[in-house]
């Protein structure tokens, strides 16, 4: 095949060897090749390559975005009166004057073939399945005509505490469809992580699972669900869905069954609610350092160009193709994966284990259902090699184009285990982005190559460059990932941030006008990019960004805890160590029943995720003058990082307790170096 590599050996592969050259014939193919010619003829230009594309697309954001709205076709009540106001951050405004809707864009398609297939599933209570165009359409707007019929209405917030199934996507869509908010949350997350979400929302509306099956075991919710509603007065309904034990009433008084609402004839009629420029399509939470998780709204218009582009130009999707992202419902990757229904692909929803009791079910999933696009997290790779799975000797891939890594940052060797044991002319990728802009910044395009352990490229429209400590780019040097200016999908505002305070801290703060993501990351000559990991305390487990604050929020509630930190250091091989540290009262021991208390607290207010792998007992936790937890000097020190370069004694209000931390880092240089 044209422009085929195929890959050294796992062991032999050097950061940045290229391991694969798409052929001619899918760069010809591409749509954002197709894109390239179409903005030379409208616009009189003569961009030769994705290099020159990328340039004007940072260089005229104005005009780019329009091209995008006119080449994907976006349908608006009114015309728009300016694509971008001023290009300052925050306070861009996009798309002033135009009236939109998400869902009613991704379900466009329908009219086309009513019967392809529109959502496929499976999971380990249910075996797989599909809806059609039709059968999806269909159900949505029965849905979304019954919760107008309950007063809901645009504005109002209607909160998901639902796995990844298509319950949960119908529910989704419905709600955006009449104008009203949507957020969600795994129901892995116990009552006290949701609730500190859904509670700065004030949802009107509440849908809720009776539970779910993972890694063989089930967990019931209904205690958790009666928690959350009663920590939520603002919930006037619950609709109840009884997806672990079908047919079971529902245990909680008042709610209403799923089949109640979803279930019906077609609607006489119906109309999406196409709302203003700056109206919330949904709420995500990004987990921050301290306080309550933040409440990151977007925009219907914001997110609908920036997914048009990401879901056709960058991760190549065609009517008719099959992603299978493995996520839940809480994470930004299953907003993602819905949005391909944007190019008439038919997303492939999964819900479970991904290694357990069947090591295999994902690579069984992507045979069974001719997956074309699989998405799943660098660890997930590394558990594969370690057990010695081979999936190109016992499965029949000849559908699958692509593998999207997300979540964590990718070493070389994940990528090799593709191209060595999966299959040699794959499309193998990486990206970076988040939750603030359900999308990435720097990620995958089909026209260039692939070299191991490297994202691709920079993302149309998205200015990026890497920063040193004195706001100066520098290139194959390693430094922060800043934006210079503003793109769609950033978000409109935090949900109670009435002043912008805390939003324009999280990310403008370092650099005035400058969005600072918190990414330690390199961006070589050629353009591709390499994320190192977080800059900041945010910790990175399986793939999931997670915020200290709510961990030390469940901690601390412990009355033998005085204090604690935590971090998550980045080891070779591209794993994690997530170790967490506590003061405890005099007299008290921290054997194994008061770690099992630990573990056992955070398992029940927040999740499985936030358990760290390991407990240590500290005379003092370190802090700086101004009162806040030393935990990038104290991940930096883990990490090898001599103490002159990780903290400043001056700058501490106990320079003692960094001591110990130094100690430990002598005492354990080879666990944490291996």
């Amino acid at each position: 095949m044209a422009g085929l590599r195929v890959a050294p050996a796992a062991a032999r592969v050097a950061e940045g060897e290229c391991l694969w050259t798409p052929p001619p014939e899918q760069v010809s193919a591409a749509a954002v090749e197709d894109f390239r010619h179409w903005v030379n003829a409208h616009h009189g230009l003569d961009l030769d390559d994705y290099a020159a594309l990328w340039r004007w697309s940072v260089d005229e954001p104005e005009a780019f975005w329009a091209a995008i709205w006119r080449y994907f076709c976006i349908v608006s009540e009114t015309p728009y009166r300016h694509v971008l106001d001023r290009r300052t951050m925050p306070g861009a405004q996009w798309f002033e004057g135009a009236r939109v809707n998400y869902a009613e864009h991704l379900l466009r398609h329908e009219d086309a073939d009513p019967d392809a297939p529109a959502l496929l599933y499976a999971s380990e209570r249910r075996a797989p399945g599909q809806l059609s165009r039709r059968e999806l359409g269909h159900r949505v707007r029965v849905l979304a005509t019954r919760l107008r019929a309950l007063g809901i209405g645009p504005g109002d917030r209607v909160g998901a505490y639902m796995p990844n199934i298509p319950e949960t996507a119908i529910a989704m869509l419905a709600t955006t469809a009449i104008g009203a908010v949507w957020t969600a949350a795994s129901p892995e997350f116990g009552a006290r992580t949701v609730i500190d979400r859904f509670g700065q929302l004030a949802p009107k509306l509440l849908f809720a699972v009776d539970g779910y099956r993972f890694g063989g075991e089930d967990f019931a919710r209904g205690e958790q669900v009666a928690a959350i509603v009663a920590g939520l007065p603002s919930v006037e309904h619950v609709i109840w869905l009884d997806y672990l034990a079908p047919g079971a009433a529902p245990a909680l008084p008042g709610a209403r069954r799923w089949s109640e609402l979803a279930d019906g004839p077609e609607p006489a009629t119906f109309a999406y609610e196409r709302v203003a420029h700056d109206h919330p399509l949904w709420v995500l939470f990004s987990s921050g350092t301290t306080g309550l998780p933040k409440a990151v709204v977007h925009s219907h218009v914001g997110i609908l160009v920036e997914h048009c582009k990401l879901t056709a130009f960058h991760v190549g999707l065609r009517p008719g193709d099959r992603p299978l992202y493995h996520s839940t419902s809480g994470w930004m990757m299953w907003n993602v994966l819905l949005a391909s229904l944007l190019q008439g692909a038919a997303p492939v929803l999964y819900d479970g284990s991904p290694i357990g009791p069947d090591p295999e079910v994902l690579w069984k999933l992507v045979e069974q259902l001719r997956v074309t696009h699989f998405g799943t997290s660098p660890s997930f790779a590394q558990i594969m090699q370690k057990n010695g799975l081979r999936p190109r000797l016992r499965y029949e891939l000849s559908a699958l184009r692509m593998v999207l890594l997300a979540g964590s940052p990718s070493v070389p060797e994940t990528f090799a285990w593709f191209y060595d044991e999966v299959k040699p002319d794959l499309w193998v990728t990486s990206q970076s982005g988040g939750t603030e802009i359900a999308s990435a910044f720097v990620g995958a395009v089909p026209t260039l190559p692939v070299h191991a352990g490297e994202i691709q490229t920079r993302l149309l429209g998205m200015d990026v460059e890497v920063w040193n400590e004195y706001g100066q780019p520098v290139v194959d040097q390693t430094g922060e990932l800043v934006v210079r200016t503003p793109c769609p999908s950033m978000p409109i505002r935090f949900w109670n941030d009435d002043d912008g305070q805390r939003y324009w801290e999280s990310y403008f703060a370092t650099w005035p006008g400058v969005w600072r993501h918190g990414d330690s990351t390199k961006l070589n000559a050629r353009g591709g990019v390499y994320i190192y990991g977080r800059s900041d305390s945010t910790l990175n487990r399986y793939g999931v960004c997670i915020g200290t604050a709510e961990i030390y929020r469940s901690v601390e509630r412990i009355d033998e805890v005085v204090d604690s930190i935590i971090v998550c250091c980045e080891l070779a091989g591209g794993r994690f160590f997530m170790p967490m540290f506590v003061k405890l009262r005099a007299g008290i021991e921290l054997d194994e029943a008061m770690r099992e208390k630990i573990r056992r607290q955070l398992r029940i207010d927040c999740s499985p995720r936030h358990v760290p792998d390991q407990l240590y007992r500290v005379d003092e936790i370190p802090y700086t003058l101004t009162g806040k937890k030393m935990e990038v000097p104290v991940r930096r020190l883990l990490s090898g990082w001599p103490l002159e370069k990780s903290a400043s004694r001056d700058a501490m209000l106990n320079p003692a307790a960094i001591d110990w931390f130094v100690r430990f880092r002598a005492d354990n240089r080879v666990m944490l170096s291996s």
